[in-house]
């Protein structure tokens, strides 16, 4: 279990900063505003209606020029949506239009030009179909002088444009809605998400430090004994429990970027499905230790009864009782992870995860959790933003949401549905936002048990505070960047790290906090009242 530790450590963390809600491929960014083209980029809904009847509703993207879309449905107008004629609509279309919707492919002429052919057949609006199934920004050239265009521009997915001119070329009468409705500028699902993670921190570190209190209370047993026990006690160590040094906390980055990289280039179908895999895989084991864990208290002899399972050992009577409840609940999650409310599953699997490799995998001094968030900063930001230059979009968010696969994106995340969202979607959240900073938020909780801190003199709810501000930064970031994925450990870091370093500095224990990780303590064995000698 310890080594399958550090491995859900590399891969729960290989996400470090997937906070994001982008919905539009951010190309063309270095093209610039300029005068009649300086429209803000927006999501825009297209209902159509077929032979009267209500049909699919699909999202573009408007375009940086022409006249802003009306926010309100109401607002909107039905029209008649007409295929252009040349369909490339490069050149002046043969037929006037009187006011309809023009239905063109991208071609090879610049989306300024089509809506200014558009505009000139008398169409109220343009709406293009991509060559390809993202969504595109349509912006202008720098040289572009004459951008006095008056009708709105639309761009289409491959997918969903194809499907209207399906309907135009069979024959259908096709009338169209165009309107983009306003997001809330908090969604109720960031609320939740927020306390779900910080919650999740704050359940991980007080077993963490439970545990280790638990331990330090037999070690102490022990010692009443004399020095053989706590010989005993020292050469064993702490059973099951990993503890980070500095090199594997640098190799963190390595091993991570690596993994990283082998998600953006092998992402497809197959490759997703062997994540899912592997993921249900830890889930069941996390899943099964915080069941048994909690259960412990209420069926004590089911624990402490064993019975020899082969190839895997000892196992208690509990484990084996909760172990089918667990691989059931991952196998149905992995199942239907489609259906609208398989998020709940897939929350529950992570958080469990989670809190399991935090109760196991320990941060031992400040130190070491200073080198592993330090790199964890650096990794973060280089695979959301400096990833752009070589691969020309952020390889963190394309792998966090999926782009390459029809899934929904990859399960090493935490997600809760957009509640109030026009616009629907998920808000995010990656593992790794949780589990490093969790570990060393854990690490300040113990330190606390172990100096006997009470919660204002001590770190932990510093830390806490400091980790809730973090991420509540990210999302107030995350909404002034008009949706654009954010680094989390941006923020997170400097607010964690920084606030148990000033205080250990301001009260004079940073020495212990970074060499020893503990407080200094007296061993009393080993001052001893020296007995009088008596007469044999």
């Amino acid at each position: 279990m310890a080594a399958a530790a550090v491995l859900a450590l590399l891969l729960l963390s290989a996400l470090a900063g997937a906070a994001t809600g982008g919905d539009i491929v951010h190309h063309d960014d270095e093209a610039p505003k300029i005068p009649g083209c300086n429209n803000d980029f927006i999501l825009v809904k297209v209902q159509s209606w077929v032979n009267g009847k209500e049909g699919d509703e699909f999202v573009g993207v408007g375009a940086r020029f022409g006249p802003k879309i009306v926010s309100k449905e109401k607002h909107a107008n039905r029209t008649k949506l007409t295929l252009a004629d040349p369909i490339e609509c490069c050149s002046s279309p043969k037929d006037k239009v009187s006011g309809d919707v023009l239905l063109v492919q991208r071609g090879k002429c610049k989306f300024t030009k089509k809506a200014k052919f558009a505009e000139a057949a008398g169409a109220s609006a343009i709406v293009i179909i991509n060559h390809v199934h993202e969504l595109y920004k349509m912006v202008c050239e720098k040289n572009e002088t004459d951008l006095d265009i008056h009708i709105p521009a639309v761009l289409l997915p491959k997918d969903a444009g194809s499907a209207l001119h399906t309907l135009l070329t069979n024959g259908n009468a096709v009338s169209v809605q165009l309107y983009s409705p306003d997001r809330p500028v908090v969604d109720t699902a960031e609320v939740f998400l927020w306390l779900m993670a910080v919650g999740t921190v704050l359940g991980a570190s007080y077993w963490s430090a439970w545990s280790a209190r638990e331990a330090v209370i037999e070690q102490e047993k022990l010692l009443k004994d004399g020095h053989e026990g706590l010989l005993n006690v020292e050469a064993g160590g702490s059973s099951g429990m990993v503890d980070i040094n500095v090199a594997s906390a640098i190799m963190f980055v390595v091993v991570a970027s690596c993994f990283l990289i082998m998600l953006y280039k092998l992402m497809s179908y197959w490759f997703v499905e062997l994540l899912v895999v592997i993921f249900c895989i830890g889930g069941v084991e996390g899943l099964q230790t915080c069941l048994v864990a909690v259960l412990s208290r209420w069926f004590k002899p089911a624990v402490e009864s064993f019975v020899k399972v082969p190839f895997i050992g000892a196992v208690s009577h509990l484990t084996l009782a909760v172990c089918p409840f667990c691989i059931a609940f991952a196998v149905l999650w992995a199942v239907f992870r489609q259906v609208p409310y398989a998020w709940i599953g897939q929350d529950i699997l992570g958080i469990a995860l989670i809190v399991t490799v935090i109760q196991i995998v320990r941060v031992p001094n400040l130190k070491v959790g200073s080198v592993l968030l330090s790199c964890a900063f650096l990794y973060d930001i280089f695979w959301v933003f400096v990833s752009k230059r070589w691969f020309h979009e952020s390889v963190m968010i394309v792998v966090a949401r999926g782009d390459k696969t029809d899934e929904d994106g990859v399960p090493m995340l935490l997600k809760i549905p957009r509640m109030f969202d026009p616009w629907g979607g998920y808000s995010i959240i990656g593992f790794g936002d949780i589990l490093l900073p969790g570990l060393l938020v854990a690490f300040a909780l113990r330190y606390d048990f172990v100096a006997k801190k009470s919660l204002q003199s001590g770190y932990f709810l510093w830390s806490m505070v400091a980790y809730g501000s973090g991420l509540l930064i990210t999302y107030v970031a995350l909404n002034l960047m008009d949706g654009h994925g954010q680094p989390a450990l941006l923020y997170i870091v400097p607010f964690t790290l920084g606030t148990l370093i000033a205080l250990g500095w301001k009260r004079g224990e940073l020495q212990n906090l970074w060499v020893k990780g503990e407080p200094e303590r007296v061993c009393t064995h080993m001052h001893m009242p020296l007995l009088p000698a008596t007469p044999n």
